[in-house]
């Protein structure tokens, strides 16, 4: 079986920056780490290939060269192999952008290994740095596979896929066959940690760089031109103020509704 995991190196939310001009992230100087959703559907992954070592579990990442860390990260908790899509005219990609790259950088590896396609895709359900989650679905319609989102438990049996889907209101048994992509959430799994022998051979490891002409993107359709969302309008909220406080100094429980009531009539909420 051949698997492919999408990850994704994300600045540190509590840290995060926009451009004010150009409404994009400003990704230099701040602290970035592995998109946490995405190391679930790395570890999905790597189960499979504990179960069956027959399985071979391949990344690929899009964003600029230091996104190379996260593939060593995922090379160092197991993965076989992993690969960079990055080009300047990639930047300011939006999901649609970003989806259709990614399916061009997913058909092109698999011609490299001499495959006609991944037998199974998995992704986070989203990045937390946009939290749009539409990037997996949009790469399954880029590819003309089935997708199956938020899976909470996954199992595979010769090539069905079962995945527990979380929804709101509980959840749904849903089965594909191979080929099939999975977004992943957080109850799928606890995520493994790089062992240290994993870590010393990722530093060693050559990661190829594949840009959009290597993956035969159409320009017109990456990048900022090639991204129909436009942000008109980007601010920082104002901080919040702390609500109502009181103060409660004995049980009279007639008291406390006087106190209550008082600050709320103060503050012409009634």
């Amino acid at each position: 079986m051949e698997i492919l995991v999408c990850v994704k190196q994300v600045p540190d939310t509590a840290e995060v920056k926009i451009d004010p001009v150009k409404h994009t992230v400003i990704r230099a100087g701040v602290p970035n780490i592995f998109n946490p959703f995405d190391q679930n559907a790395l570890e999905a992954a790597l189960q499979l290939k504990d179960a069956d070592k027959e399985v071979k579990v391949t990344l690929v990442a899009m964003g600029p060269d230091q996104a190379k860390d996260v593939l060593r990260e995922g090379l160092a908790m197991g993965a076989d192999d992993a690969y960079l899509v990055s080009d300047r005219k990639l930047g300011g990609s939006d999901t649609l952008a970003t989806g259709y790259a990614l399916a061009q950088a997913i058909k092109k590896i698999a011609a490299d290994k001499g495959i006609a396609q991944f037998d199974l895709i998995l992704c986070g359900k989203q990045a937390i740095d946009g939290d749009t989650a539409q990037v997996g679905p949009q790469i399954a319609c880029e590819l003309g596979i089935p997708q199956i989102t938020y899976a909470a438990e996954l199992k595979v049996d010769g090539t069905t896929v079962t995945v527990k889907q979380q929804n709101e209101e509980g959840y749904i048994i849903t089965e594909a066959q191979f080929p099939v992509l999975v977004t992943a959430v957080k109850e799928l799994n606890e995520p493994r940690f790089p062992t240290i022998r994993g870590t010393m051979k990722a530093k060693r490891r050559e990661i190829p760089t594949l840009d959009a002409a290597a993956i035969g993107a159409d320009d017109a359709q990456i990048g900022l031109s090639g991204s129909p969302t436009k942000v008109r309008k980007i601010f920082t909220p104002p901080q919040r103020t702390q609500g109502l406080v009181l103060k409660v100094e004995d049980d009279n429980s007639q008291e406390i509704v006087d106190q209550l009531v008082e600050k709320l009539t103060a503050a012409k909420i009634v």
